[in-house]
């Protein structure tokens, strides 16, 4: 995908799980002129350290013409939590982004 999503991190009090909110804006995966009628299957975010990936993507959806692409990452142990970190690190510096605390 082309589209800088928008992404949103929770975490645990504890540190133990926490969850990343990927939200692409108008993406092209949703432009028919594109020809990609498949199926959406899964997000994967592919680096020098292997593949991260979810199936919980979904969708979204404004007077019946799509909008947007939703996708949730969940990290169920304080070392996944790190290994996303190290994905977004890369991502980031590739594309220019930054990580502001809310």
């Amino acid at each position: 995908e082309k589209v800088l999503p928008d992404i949103r991190l929770t975490r645990s009090r504890d540190g133990s799980t926490g969850t990343a909110t990927f939200r692409f804006k108008n993406a092209n995966i949703l432009d028919k002129s594109l020809g990609l009628n498949g199926e959406i299957t899964g997000m994967y975010m592919i680096d020098t350290e292997g593949v991260l990936e979810t199936r919980d993507v979904s969708a979204c959806f404004v007077k019946g013409k799509p909008y947007a692409v939703e996708s949730i990452y969940i990290m169920k142990s304080p070392e996944a939590w790190d290994r996303f970190m190290r994905f977004m690190e890369r991502y980031g510096e590739s594309n220019s982004l930054v990580f502001t605390k809310a």
